[in-house]
């Protein structure tokens, strides 16, 4: 595998091109010489086969590997079964256009830990995608990986530790993990080469070292209270974390992650800066 850097969903500057079509991201993309894509099903599932399929082509003919970000509004930890019958049904309906697209990765948030048990969250979450796996196993539909994405809050299933206890239990799971979203929640921790480094040997240690070759990332600069995680941001607020400090980890594991950036509204020129400093470094 090698190395890819892409946006998530379409920057200002695509419509500001005069781009209007999600179809045409990838030779927008590639026109920037980056190589992913994250479509964004977080408001919803609602692509049509048809468009799918398109922007699949579309996306070979350009050497542009597609992701998909489920709905927001999943919540494996949700004591209410409606709750947990509507999460499984979005997750599963995300997987079901991921596969119209050709897309390998389903990055979703697991769910909300607030006003309970964090041991009680973490294991609901766990007792509801083992059911969504096994009705993915039961329909064939095994060559897409569920990406359970770490998470800035701490009233948010999603620490380091959690994902990866999550992707322990099938192959078919493969942790994002959002490094904004940990140096908020871990406030400031992964500011350091370090730091940064101390999430890869997390990862290699638990998962084993391979799963640096396929890690799903996101980065992004992401503001931060007591809390946690407050907004996305981008490169020239000069808010942490920065990715001069991930490119030796990077490179002294191998690591050939997909990259994708979040930041708001510059998501494709900050992937840019980051393959950029990537290849200098």
């Amino acid at each position: 595998m090698k190395i890819r850097f892409g946006a998530a969903g379409n920057p200002d500057s695509f419509y500001a091109a005069g781009y209007r079509s999600s179809l045409q991201m990838p030779a927008y993309l590639a026109s920037l010489g980056l190589n992913a894509y994250e479509y964004q099903l977080s408001r919803g599932v609602r692509i049509s086969e048809k468009m799918a399929r398109q922007l699949g082509e579309e996306a070979v003919k350009h050497d542009v590997l597609l992701s998909v970000h489920a709905p927001y509004y999943i919540n494996f930890a949700s004591p209410d079964p409606q709750i947990q019958a509507s999460s499984r049904e979005h997750l599963l309906k995300s997987v079901e256009a991921a596969r119209w697209l050709g897309a390998q990765r389903v990055v979703f948030h697991p769910g909300g830990a607030a006003r309970m048990e964090r041991e009680t969250a973490v294991q609901l979450v766990k007792e509801r995608l083992q059911e969504v796996i096994a009705i993915l196993e039961d329909r064939g539909w095994t060559d897409v990986y569920l990406c359970p994405e770490t998470m800035g809050k701490k009233n948010q299933v999603g620490t380091l530790a959690e994902v990866i206890e999550f992707c322990q239990f099938s192959p078919m799971l493969l942790p994002c993990v959002d490094f904004g979203h940990l140096n908020a929640l871990l406030q400031g921790e992964l500011e350091t080469e370090a730091g940064m480094n101390r999430v890869l040997e997390d990862l290699a240690a638990g998962l084993g070292p391979d799963v640096l070759s396929k890690l799903h990332v996101h980065f992004s600069p992401v503001e931060y209270t007591t809390g946690g995680e407050k907004r996305h941001a981008t490169v020239a607020d000069g808010i942490p974390p920065d990715f001069r400090w991930l490119v030796p980890g990077l490179k002294a594991w191998k690591a050939t992650p997909v990259i994708i950036c979040e930041s708001a509204g510059t998501q494709a020129e900050d992937a840019c800066h980051y393959r950029d400093l990537y290849l200098e470094g």
